[in-house]
């Protein structure tokens, strides 16, 4: 199996990011790519809250091309966070006095100036590109833990193709109906969480899923699980068929892991600090 390497949600934490990219052996000590074959999948929400988003998506889009020229393969999902960011653009010139909130929404949820001064149209084009599903052999790629795919779509193409329509509409409430769903989380918590993953994968196939969106330490009290989580590590719940790898690595110092997926689960963990002892 080509090994499937999984990042949550990076939220501008470029510095962090490199170093878990370079423990796990997936670029080298100039940032370009060494990973082959192996397939990198980043799970959305690149930008806010962190000083750096602009930078973390020029990173993934360099690295999407280099990994191609070596056999490889980078998937970038389109994140909740994406859509604020992307709202903010597209509404600013009919709307500077931000009468309709979009910035301000954008602003109170982490938004950086600095990543919109950074902006260039290709980047606009490439986020409005994002898909939001993506399957990698039995595992199925997602940005939230929520339902909300449901409402627009029956196979991961017709999501995908909704949501690019979407991004470039003009209508607001559109978009603002758009976001209010894509906020939503924690859909395999509750006792039904069981049928509602199984129900979710056999729409969009795949036998399981993994997502970010909702920290793991957040999830991990949800959860009702013992104890506290000192380290963020990801959570495999629902019986095996979900795991979450939101590792909050740009909300507490030193946190940060990616992933490495195969067909039994979570096969290794890379932390900043790790050795790449297998989990």
């Amino acid at each position: 199996m080509t090994p499937l390497w999984v990042v949550g949600d990076i939220h501008g934490a470029y510095e962090p990011l490199i170093g878990l990219l370079r423990t796990a052996g997936l670029i080298d000590h100039d940032g370009s790519w060494q990973g082959g074959t192996a397939h990198l999948a980043f799970l959305g929400d690149y930008v806010d809250r962190g000083p750096r988003g602009m930078e973390v998506i020029h990173l993934i889009r360099r690295l999407t091309a280099q990994a191609h020229e070596s056999g490889g393969h980078v998937t970038a999902l389109l994140g909740n966070h994406e859509v604020m960011f992307l709202a903010a653009q597209h509404f600013r010139a009919t709307d500077p006095a931000d009468s309709l909130g979009f910035r301000e929404y954008w602003r109170s949820n982490g938004g950086q100036d600095s990543d919109a001064a950074q902006l260039q149209i290709t980047d606009l084009d490439w986020l409005r590109a994002r898909p939001a599903l993506s399957l990698a052999g039995d595992w199925l790629l997602m940005h939230a833990d929520s339902t909300f795919y449901r409402r627009l779509g029956r196979t991961p193409d017709a999501v995908n193709r909704s949501i690019t329509a979407l991004l470039h509409e003009d209508n607001p409430k559109l978009w603002t109906r758009f976001l209010n769903h894509f906020a939503d989380r924690l859909a395999f918590v509750d006792p039904d969480a069981p049928a509602v993953a199984a129900d979710l994968l056999q729409s969009y196939g795949g036998t399981r899923l993994v997502h970010g969106h909702t920290p793991v330490y957040v999830l991990h009290d949800e959860l009702q699980r013992p104890g506290s989580m000192p380290v963020p590590q990801p959570i495999t719940y629902v019986g095996g068929q979900c795991v979450a790898v939101d590792s909050g690595m740009a909300y507490l110092d030193g946190a940060g892991f990616i992933v490495r997926l195969d067909d039994s689960g979570v096969a290794q963990v890379v932390t900043l600090d790790d050795d790449l002892g297998d989990f």
